[in-house]
């Protein structure tokens, strides 16, 4: 099987949360980044990488001497406990003009294990300037120093008492109810660093189910928060109101993660209904973030409702034209299940500067997952599987359903400057009422790389990808298509309809989904091997499910485990 030769992007910038020491290895051959036995000879150099941590990523940033479009950043990695480097997706050159842009160089190290130290090492392509740092990724166990015991009651809660590094507030809500009958504007207001907010229960409240005010180094965890948001026109919900809210700009390393967050006080209004003079969805969201630094992380949720409660985006913010947007740079969405809104189930769009997005299940939504525009990037989308999309009938411009991913551009084109890398998702068919593919039939589509994916169309349409003429940049190969798609790509790609083995699909009641391919399926075994996202096999399948791989699981009772690691007792 051929193995994916193309580059990512990364880039420079003063470290954000990072646990790095930029030391360059012992210089002993057996100690060098190797081939196989091949040492590999080095030049320091004199600019420094960075790097940013997650639970199971590393954003890495670097700008080397004499960097340039035609050459890439080689990256290898290990636990530092190791001895044989892994080979991480190679970086790409792409400077971005603005002081958010963190490096010439950027990218991301994936599927890696929480509470890991690793060493880096990065090599400019054709010269022998490489460094070396040590990272670590966020250990999921949080020190606890004190305390505060929840009491259920209407009034809001108000958490001040900030912990440190070595020891977080813990604000233990299980079995307490939060209840304010509508009386108050949030259920909690934040302004505090290094706390933790367990198992409250929120409803009722006037605007925000918990408002961050202020702070960072914040976790909310086994929370369940419903009815949340107040009255616009029509019967509509005012727009943005959030189970999760932030508009501080400096909030960072916010982790929600085991919420279930559903079912607002107020519907939002569809594509075919009229609210403040417009016909773009409006309404609540479960997680609202305006700008914020970034490095925050939602895994594991449930966020879901019924037909007279939807959302406008499930998860979203603000700006798409910009450097920063939502969800910031430096993080991660994964193991969620994320359903019923009239736009987009994940609005990640701005910066998307290594965001990354991988092991969510989408339904009932019209758009899976935006990304209008990519500013910065590289943006990484991987193994995500999208179910139904839909649109009623009279919405804007025909609208019946949208693409898997959006593309295009919020407000100009000139903010399509970002990479972006689509690698083993499923676009899956549900009584033939899933998703479009990528951008429609017309979006533009820019630096834009896809590998392994399932894009069935659903019946009567005619596209698995954009064909728009203005579309530059793209490398679309290797992936299983029933519809069109530009002439000039899918060298490699395969024409079919994937055909899956026996009870395909995904169970509610469990949240859990098989979507494996039979064995004689088109794409069955045809993947390419691509470094660090899909290389645990030799011949891996197309599509977001692995043969012999357990069912996927989303929720509060997923537990993402990095392939080639032995799995955990699920929460």
């Amino acid at each position: 099987m051929m193995r994916l030769e193309f580059s990512a992007s990364a880039y420079l910038a003063a470290v954000v949360l990072a646990m790095w020491v930029a030391a360059p290895f012992a210089s002993a051959a057996d100690d060098q980044p190797k081939a196989g036995t091949e040492a590999v000879a080095s030049t320091a150099s004199k600019v420094a990488a960075t790097s940013v941590p997650t639970f199971h990523c590393l954003s890495v940033y670097w700008s080397p001497e004499n960097g340039e479009a035609a050459k890439k950043v080689l990256v290898k990695f290990r636990e530092a406990a190791q001895h044989d480097w892994r080979e991480g997706l190679a970086m790409r050159y792409n400077p971005v003009k603005t002081t958010e842009c963190k490096g010439d160089y950027r990218g991301s190290i994936v599927n890696l294990k929480p509470g890991t130290s690793y060493e880096i090492a990065l090599t400019l392509e054709g010269t022998d300037i490489r460094t070396s740092f040590k990272a670590s990724t966020w250990s999921e166990k949080f020190p606890v120093a004190s305390t505060v015991t929840g009491k259920t009651g209407g009034d809001t809660l108000t958490v001040k008492e900030s912990g440190n590094p070595d020891g977080y507030v813990l604000y233990d809500g299980t079995g307490c109810v939060i209840d304010t009958a509508n009386k108050a504007d949030y259920g909690i207001s934040v302004s505090a660093s290094y706390v933790i907010l367990r198992g409250y229960t929120i409803k009722n409240v006037k605007q925000f189910g918990v408002n961050i005010r202020d702070g960072h180094h914040i976790v909310i965890e086994n929370c369940d928060i419903s009815k949340w948001g107040s009255a616009d026109e029509k019967g509509f919900g005012a727009d943005f109101q959030g189970a999760v809210y932030s508009k501080n700009k400096d909030l960072h390393a916010v982790v929600v993660q085991r919420c279930k967050l559903h079912h607002p006080t107020w519907d939002s209004n569809s594509w075919a209904e009229d609210h403040n003079k417009s016909r773009h969805p409006g309404g609540a969201q479960t997680i609202v973030f305006w700008e914020t630094e970034g490095n925050n992380v939602f895994r594991y949720n449930e966020c879901w409702s019924d037909d007279d409660h939807y959302f406008n985006d499930v998860m979203g913010g603000a700006f798409n034209a910009g450097y920063r947007g939502f969800p910031g740079a430096d993080s991660d969405i994964y193991g969620n299940y994320i359903a019923n809104c009239w736009d987009d189930g994940i609005e990640a769009e701005g910066g998307d500067q290594n965001v990354r997005i991988w092991n969510n299940y989408i339904e009932n939504i019209m758009i899976p997952i935006a990304d209008a525009a990519c500013s910065i990037g590289p943006l990484y989308v991987w193994r995500n599987v999208s179910g139904r999309s839909y649109s009623p009938p009279g919405s804007e411009w025909n609208l019946t359903h949208g693409g898997f991913m959006k593309m295009g551009f919020a407000d100009n084109e000139k903010w399509m400057t970002g990479y972006m890398y689509i690698f083993n998702n499923t676009v899956f068919q549900p009584k033939g009422e899933g998703a479009d593919a990528l951008g429609g039939s017309s979006r533009i589509i820019k630096h834009c790389v896809t590998r392994n994916n399932i894009f069935q169309s659903r019946p009567g349409d005619t596209h698995s990808i954009s064909t728009d003429k203005k579309s530059a940049d793209n490398d679309f190969d290797h992936d299983l298509l029933s519809g069109r798609y530009p002439a000039d790509q899918e060298k490699n790609g395969i024409a079919g309809v994937p055909v899956y083995a026996p009870n395909a699909g995904f169970t509610f009641e469990k949240k859990t989904g098989t979507f494996q391919l039979a064995s004689d399926s088109p794409g069955a075994k045809k993947a390419e091997v691509i470094p660090n996202f899909c290389d645990a096999s030799t011949a891996p399948d197309m599509g977001a499910h692995e043969t012999g791989a357990p069912p996927m699981a989303y929720g509060l009772k997923a537990e993402f485990v990095p392939p080639g690691t032995p799995a955990k007792t699920a929460h």
